[in-house]
């Protein structure tokens, strides 16, 4: 069986991207270069300043996000990222005026896991493989 590339979609992308309705979507956008290394893709502005449509990856991922408006409200939204070292990033995302949820702790599998919400109301659950 031959497989052939994706024409449908764009280079690089997944077929499925978590789309974010966020409070203040720069504020989310500045978050995530800050915590995960994030790399702006596009942007698009709408009126007033308010970001109509942006897209960004973090690692092997595009994350879609929005500011609120009429008819499409901010929604509180949670996350989940596997990151080589859960530790370090649960401080970076505090350094990059996180609130924390939850501290890095590894409970009932193989995962050390940590959580902290964004200025955006984003939950961000933060975890690193240990075994």
């Amino acid at each position: 069986m031959s497989v052939t590339p994706a024409s449908h979609k764009p280079a690089g992308y997944t077929s499925v991207a978590p789309y974010l309705i966020v409070s203040s979507a720069q504020a989310t956008i500045d978050f995530l270069a800050a915590a995960f290394d994030a790399v702006a893709l596009r942007r698009f502005d709408g009126e007033g300043g308010r970001v109509a449509h942006a897209e960004v990856r973090v690692d092997d991922t595009v994350l879609m996000l929005a500011d609120g408006a009429p008819g499409w409200e901010a929604v509180p939204a949670h996350v989940h990222v596997y990151v080589a070292d859960v530790d370090a990033t649960y401080r970076r995302a505090l350094a990059a005026g996180a609130e924390s949820v939850q501290e890095p702790v590894r409970k009932g599998d193989e995962d050390r896991r940590g959580g902290v919400r964004d200025a955006g109301g984003t939950t961000w659950w933060i975890a690193t493989r240990e075994g």
